[in-house]
């Protein structure tokens, strides 16, 4: 019985989101009790690879964070080739109103972040923090509306959610990378170059791509720019013409781990926040202000303005089944930005806090802002489901 309810929960569309509640839950329980050192230390845990003069040095968190979060990346990269070459992203009129979307759902929460940060040129840098829709939650949440909600709905969303998803991607590669390495990026630049070439012949053995891609990841790890880059270019590179079965099985085994392992992994090592530390005033620091409102109304603000200006400009228009009032709550979901955000302010503040400067913890702005996003979003879909 216990078996079959386990492999019922792992059917569920929104098993990911709550696995990431309960790893986010948890990770905030240690954080807050007598287990707290027990905590620290198991997220500083040094683990050390090397090979030869070629040596990787780093705790446990930094593993999970630019080692397993490069796997959950080279799905992106996957997932992002299969929709571009026969999904919701081949079609330029299809794919117009959610890119305006996104593209809107970027711009105005970095633009609150700016406005509340500007005087501080270190906060300034978490300006791409509110920027980003964590695609897990906000289906997940989605889905927990039932089969009232349209497929347009769920598919505007996916596809908003996954060209987000590509400007994280670039943002991080133009914006958060440290000192460059020109050896290091010679040497990434030839296994890019070979992965190229392998596709141009026609090779189809994943493992050949993949061991490319492990040179690439070390490389790019130690180039400075940030080495979850390397998975996004490996998945892009992944040959599918002539090659469709074992692609779509390499994406599917690999649907499990990230969602099931690598997600909620993260969320436990990235949200344990000691609220012993926290005052009254860090509710309405301006980092954590311009995150939380970044995300709950410059998300809903930019993507629902940015969709009526596309429509509008007849570049494409609402999907089959959706109207503007279920648009609306969607753009409110999309404020879900949890996983990417933590993912990129663990980028922005990374050489703040390591050379002792004082922050506010920018995880209190991501999951107020989520929080409330996810809260709000659900309610106003299902009272217009309700009503239509």
């Amino acid at each position: 019985m216990v078996k079959y309810s386990l492999l019922n929960f792992f059917k569920l569309e929104s098993a990911t989101g709550i696995l990431l509640v309960v790893a986010t839950l948890l990770a905030m329980l240690l954080a807050n009790t007598s287990l707290q050192p027990f905590y620290a230390s198991l997220t500083s845990i040094p683990v050390v690879v090397s090979f030869g003069s070629l040596v990787i040095a780093k705790p446990l968190l930094l593993w999970i964070n630019d080692g397993l979060m490069a796997v959950f990346f080279f799905m992106i990269g996957l997932e992002v080739k299969r929709e571009v070459i026969e999904g919701s992203l081949r079609d330029p009129k299809a794919i117009a109103v959610p890119a305006f979307a996104a593209l809107g759902g970027m711009l105005v929460p970095a633009m609150i972040y700016a406005g509340f940060n500007w005087n501080n040129p270190v906060a300034v840098q978490g300006w791409a923090i509110p920027s980003a829709t964590d695609i897990a939650f906000a289906l997940g949440i989605l889905t927990l509306l039932g089969d009232r909600v349209p497929k347009g709905l769920k598919l505007f969303l996916l596809t908003l959610a996954i060209i987000d998803d590509l400007g994280a991607i670039i943002i991080i590669a133009l914006f958060y990378t440290a000192d460059l390495s020109t050896t290091s990026l010679t040497i990434a630049a030839s296994m890019i170059a070979l992965l190229t070439l392998m596709n141009i012949r026609g090779v189809v053995n994943h493992t050949a791509y993949i061991l490319v891609g492990i040179v690439l990841w070390t490389a790019v790890l130690k180039s400075g720019v940030h080495a979850t880059l390397a998975g996004v270019i490996l998945g892009l590179l992944i040959p599918l013409k002539n090659n469709k079965a074992p692609f779509h099985a390499l994406e599917h085994s690999l649907h499990a781990p990230v969602n099931y392992v690598i997600l909620p992994l993260f969320a436990f090592v990235n949200t344990g926040i000691g609220f012993s530390n926290i005052s009254a005033k860090d509710f309405y620091d301006n980092v954590t202000l311009g995150i939380s409102l970044g995300l709950f109304l410059g998300k809903q603000v930019g993507v629902f303005l940015f969709s009526v200006l596309a429509v509008w400009m007849g570049f494409g228009k609402l999907p089959q089944g959706v109207n503007w009032k279920l648009l609306y709550g969607v753009s409110i979901l999309s404020g879900i930005g949890f996983t990417m955000s933590l993912f990129i302010g663990s980028l922005a503040f990374e050489d703040a806090r390591a050379s002792g400067m004082i922050l506010t913890d920018e995880r209190l702005g991501i999951l107020m802002g989520s929080m409330i996003s996810g809260l709000i979003g659900y309610i106003v879909l299902r009272f217009f489901l309700k009503k239509g």
